[in-house]
């Protein structure tokens, strides 16, 4: 095997990261994931993900961890309803028959809970926040913030969409895609969010109108998350003078900007104990391109952040995870580093195809007949 002692240092612990080390596992590597999050309870925030058979469970399939999976999805929250910026239902997921494409819904907590289960003791160092590295003999030696460093013989980026260790690998930056989401999750919601929760009906909410969305998700726990989805400058949310931890500033702001959506949504910002976040939506050009190194590549949004209006995210770094792991265990390859451009090529050219299509569906989304367009998605839709 081609990393047959070798020291193997993934840089992130999100979904990515642990299919990745889970897999490699299996095949007998020795593996470490250096996560920032102090402990593995920390919340995990965020929409639920849809996992797709060509990808993400694909990789599950993979890891051996399909039981495991279908005892942690939660059935139905795949179904979605299309509304308009008034709430009226043009599609409805709910009375249609079963989609023959199977696209399980799954929480980012429970996700992250059954990868960890699966890897071997202490293969997961929390409180590691990368904070730079350096070229040591043959491979690299990882500082993190706490103090600590380690030594690997070969590193793998999985630190997400603001990535320390892609700058090792290339200069080329992520671009602005003209959207800006603001992201938050309502605890109890049948309370905080009684008419919302009910249109929700245990599913996901696509909402449109005047070039905006408002996409609604439930959540384990009686919980569900949104985003917003406008048209701004990429410093908008500086430049604003919004202070996003102030609760009535944010409704402020929402009455304004979704002026001439229905009062109902409001519901979703009245929580005082929600918890804002902006997030400006990037992606990295779709020709680019590295040379490749030796003991060092990355995976997921790291290689290739973009926005989620294609729900493509979690599913390429779990594809990602899966083909660098065969590459790596391939005994086919006459070295690492061959093992490593084939991945970054194949990679690539994916990232490629689905950055194009995830920039269509976001200028789609986010135009003047995006509930026309999201309709025609769908067979037997209603108008």
């Amino acid at each position: 095997m081609l990393i047959q002692d070798k020291k193997i240092a993934i840089v992130g612990g999100g979904p990515g990261g642990l299919t990745l080390a889970r897999l490699l596992q299996i095949a007998g590597a020795n593996v470490k994931v250096f996560e920032r999050d102090v402990h593995k309870n920390v919340r995990v925030q965020g929409a639920t993900l849809d996992l797709h058979k060509e990808s993400g469970l694909k990789a599950l399939q993979k890891a051996n961890l399909m039981d495991a999976f279908k005892a942690n999805y939660r059935a139905g929250a795949e179904k979605l309803r299309i509304v308009d910026s008034q709430g009226k239902i043009h599609f409805d997921d709910h009375q249609e028959k079963k989609m023959e494409e199977f696209r399980p819904e799954i929480d980012r907590g429970p996700l992250r809970k059954m990868l960890l289960a699966s890897l071997n003791d202490e293969t997961v160092i929390w409180n590691s926040k990368f904070q730079t590295m350096e070229k040591y003999k043959n491979g690299w030696k990882i500082f993190f913030e706490n103090g600590n460093s380690t030594y690997a013989d070969i590193v793998i980026g999985a630190d997400g969409a603001k990535s320390k260790i892609r700058p090792f690998l290339t200069p080329i930056k992520p671009i602005y895609s003209g959207v800006t989401m603001i992201d938050a999750t309502i605890h109890n919601a049948e309370i905080e969010s009684p008419t919302i929760y009910k249109l929700l009906k245990g599913g996901k909410i696509f909402a449109f109108g005047n070039e905006k969305t408002l996409i609604v998700s439930s959540k384990e726990k009686g919980e569900m998350s949104f985003y917003t989805g406008c048209k701004t400058d990429e410093n908008w949310f500086i430049n604003s003078g919004i202070n996003f931890k102030d609760k009535d500033q944010i409704l402020e702001w929402f009455k304004v900007e979704y002026a001439q959506w229905n009062n109902i949504w409001q519901e979703l910002f009245e929580s005082k104990k929600t918890i804002f976040i902006p997030r400006p939506q990037y992606y990295l050009p779709i020709d680019q391109t590295w040379e490749t190194q030796e003991n060092l590549t990355i995976i997921g949004d790291a290689a290739h952040v973009m926005p989620p209006f294609a729900g493509e995210g979690v599913n390429m770094a779990m594809l990602d995870a899966l083909t660098l792991s065969q590459n790596l265990t391939n005994s086919n390859f006459e070295n690492i580093k061959l093992a490593m451009q084939d991945y970054e090529i194949k990679m690539r050219s994916k990232a490629s195809e689905i950055t194009q299509l995830t920039l269509q569906q976001t200028k789609s989304l986010h135009s003047k007949n995006a509930l026309q367009n999201m309709l025609e998605m769908f067979n037997n839709f209603e108008q």
